[in-house]
């Protein structure tokens, strides 16, 4: 297949876009960088060192002798959009190109603004040119989790079947986010069933728990194609900060009492996913949901984890939680539609002795500790850009 992954540079879409080269599929990949600047923004970085994108293409070739195209540019140019779908001609697309950040969003009145611009306008930009171009590319969307919220019901993949006053209906599962970056993926559902019911197109929603893990088996290949490995309360993941705060001696942090609950999954399974999904396409004027996680545990259970498999005796400690969110939930999942294509996945224990435990101490001397400390809060509103 002819595979175009959108934010190809970012933490997933490279692997990603690497995993498919290797499963024998046509990839390039497509990207504005706008990741790379909020790390200029924020003064933060990734932990392991990450080359541009042009030498991470060309590593990979020089590695494996197969070529991945390139394409810079916005989705929210749609004349960039059209050309880039006119030219590759893809099959298949995978849409990791969206700010992908909660407390990002969360930041002020300006961020909000940016993140639902940047994701629900490149997103319909996306679903046109799709529409005009090619109505038969299928479109793999990397959705999120968070969509859902915490409902105090079980969580079904997608779509609830309802009976109301004597009548039945098939319906979009609803949704209740917790920041305005998981409302601008609400509002992408929303647009891409739209697209799929009266243009006829073909989408897989991918509605993703939290990714943990640094390496693939491709990324592992040469030390110029590593992934990011965030780990700034603005980007990182809870994991990452605990892992890195286990290796320096520091008490693992948790906001609130640590019952929030979360979907995971190992980053190896994510790229599987991907791959199953892209070969195994929705039909025509199909919208297709996968809850694609593989466990879930509580952020409390998560730090524990970590203490348990750190190799020194590390503590856990409770911080004012930033967020406006449930401290404890109901939380079950329904995620077969993946297993059912083949996913045999990977488990959070085995991933923290296999590989995170060992990066991070290889590159703790990266470490900033003040890039660690929740500045975003939830409760505060603000229409300027004054957050350092």
């Amino acid at each position: 297949m002819k595979i175009l992954v959108l934010g190809g540079d970012g933490y997933l879409g490279w692997p990603t876009a690497l995993h498919l080269s290797e499963c024998g599929h046509d990839v390039a990949v497509a990207d504005n960088f706008a990741r790379r600047q909020y790390d200029y923004e924020l003064g933060a970085e990734s932990l392991v060192p990450i080359e541009t994108l042009q030498t991470r293409v060309a590593t990979w070739r020089e590695v494996t002798g197969k070529s991945i195209g390139l394409y810079i540019g916005d989705l929210v140019d749609a004349e960039f959009t059209y050309r880039m779908l006119a030219e590759y001609q893809p099959d298949a697309i995978v849409h990791f190109a969206e700010q992908r950040a909660a407390p990002y969003s969360m930041i002020d009145r300006k961020h909000a603004v940016y993140t639902q611009t940047n994701n629900v306008m490149g997103n319909l930009n996306l679903l046109y040119a799709i529409a005009d171009t090619n109505p038969d590319i299928h479109l793999v969307k990397l959705g999120t989790m968070g969509e859902y919220g915490t409902p105090n019901i079980d969580i079904e993949e997608g779509w609830i079947e309802i009976e109301h006053k004597g009548r039945k209906d098939r319906v979009l599962y609803p949704k209740r986010p917790g920041s305005f970056y998981h409302l601008s993926k609400v509002h992408d559902s929303h647009n891409i069933e739209f697209a799929c019911r009266i243009w006829g197109l073909r989408a897989t929603d991918l509605n993703q728990g939290v990714v943990y893990g640094q390496q693939t088996p491709e990324t592992a290949r040469d030390e110029r194609l590593a992934t990011r490995f965030d780990y700034d309360a603005v980007f990182g993941t809870v994991l990452n900060r605990f892992v890195i705060q286990s290796v320096l001696g520091l008490p693992l942090t948790v906001y609130g009492k640590g019952g929030q609950t979360r979907g995971m999954l190992d980053i190896r399974d994510t790229v599987r996913c991907i791959e199953l999904a892209c070969e195994n396409p929705a039909e025509r004027g199909e919208f297709r949901v996968f809850n694609q996680i593989t466990e879930w545990m509580s952020i409390e259970e998560i730090a524990q984890t970590v203490a348990k498999c750190s190799p020194d005796a590390v503590k856990i400690e409770h911080l004012e939680n930033p967020r406006v969110e449930l401290e404890e939930h109901y939380y079950k999942v329904t995620h077969t539609g993946l297993p059912e294509l083949g996913l045999v996945p990977h488990l959070l224990s085995d991933t923290l002795i296999e590989s995170l435990f060992g990066i991070t101490k290889q590159y703790a001397h990266r470490v900033r500790l003040e890039a660690m400390r929740p500045t975003v809060n939830w409760r505060k509103t603000s229409s300027d850009a004054t957050h350092q």
